[in-house]
């Protein structure tokens, strides 16, 4: 089945024809969810209508927020900024993944073929190598963002780091403290520090490395003051990793957001790499054939935060949340928030349909 709607982030166009003339379809119509009664939700301190939203990805701009909010996705994560300008990927920057079951962690050593038909259970490609504007640019237009929430709603920016050729520890940890500060006087009441993208070359995960973990997080702390932190990780196979990044949460954030991808080479049917340029040839999957791995580790980090009394730590499950069950099969599992990105781009309907079985 060949896509029947236009999404609100269209991939047959460039990043920046999407953020000059975005977003698109149901985000524009003018059409708004009514929601009754005040919110019954704490979401880190604010009060929302439901622990339901979209994670930093899509929302590209202040119009992509307002889309969304008017939508009824009451948790909008506004795309990571960092420090300075920072180019997007060269087109394209999403393709559907032909992928029979749940993504493994072993199916993923393999080649994934990508093409552009989107089909049901649907997963896709997503290589945008996080771009940011300019600080000025961006700073201004997360303001909007903000202004555009309407009540029991809130927005969240998401921001990250920035790795350099020659640089050292000292000077990344500086660059992340930096777009802390940057983050935070644009007057978002929550942060995101993104250490789980796997879309930018030789930066790598910074999640992976527990310690530079610990040393990035005292840094933004030392620089938000009271300001919520969540931390976005990626998906651990280590339990004593998750463990320790509980312990690193209880003491500089709020709470862990998991998972953002599993990565994979990317090729066309012929074998050939899919996505043009250079370290580009491994690219994130996401969508319903990740959902095992955001289930997964949910219950761990529900365990965890559990046996070491560390309950203060929400839980934010994200990955392959595609249909209403699954935002529900998420809070069984012990998730705090849920929030889907490939969903509710195909789906701009998603949160209030599960309002409705909520009520």
């Amino acid at each position: 089945m060949a896509m029947l709607q236009t999404l609100f982030y269209d991939p047959e166009l460039s990043y920046e024809e999407n953020y000059e003339k975005g977003p698109f379809g149901s985000f524009i119509d003018g059409k708004m969810f009514e929601q009754k009664g005040e919110p019954q939700y704490n979401f880190l301190g604010q009060k929302v209508n439901l622990p339901f939203g979209i994670p930093a990805g899509p929302l590209i701009n202040a119009a992509f927020c307002k889309g969304a909010f008017d939508k009824s996705f009451d948790i909008c994560v506004y795309k990571t900024v960092r420090s300075s300008f920072f180019p997007c990927h060269p087109f394209p920057n999403i393709l559907a993944v032909k992928v029979e079951g749940d993504l493994t962690l072993e199916k993923a050593q393999n080649a994934q073929i990508a093409d552009n038909n989107y089909s049901p259970p649907l997963s896709i490609t997503n290589s945008f190598g996080v771009p940011s504007k300019q600080v000025e640019v961006w700073q201004e237009d997360v303001k909007k963002a903000i202004f555009y929430a309407h009540k029991g709603q809130v927005l969240v920016l998401s921001f990250m780091g920035t790795a350099q050729e020659n640089q050292t520890l000292g000077q990344f940890i500086a660059d992340w403290a930096l777009a802390a500060r940057l983050s935070m006087q644009t007057g978002a009441k929550i942060l995101e520090a993104n250490l789980s993208c796997p879309n930018i070359g030789n930066e790598g995960l910074v999640c992976y490395n527990l310690d530079t973990t610990k040393k990035v997080c005292q840094a933004i702390r030392s620089e938000i003051g009271n300001i919520p932190l969540i931390l976005k990780v990626g998906y651990y196979l280590k339990d004593d990793d998750i463990k320790k990044m509980v312990e690193i949460a209880s003491k500089y954030a709020q709470a862990i957001s998991s998972i953002n991808t599993i990565q994979a080479e990317i090729v066309d049917k012929e074998g050939k790499q899919a996505l043009p340029g250079k370290m580009r040839e491994r690219s994130g999957i996401c969508g319903a054939s990740i959902k095992w791995a955001g289930l997964d580790m949910v219950k761990r980090l529900k365990k965890f935060t559990g046996d070491s009394g560390q309950e203060t730590v929400k839980i934010i499950g994200v990955g392959g949340v595609m249909e209403t069950q699954d935002y529900f099969e998420y809070m069984a599992a012990g998730a705090d928030a849920v929030m889907s990105a490939t969903g509710a781009m195909w789906n701009p309907y998603l949160a209030a349909e599960i309002k409705q079985k909520v009520i």
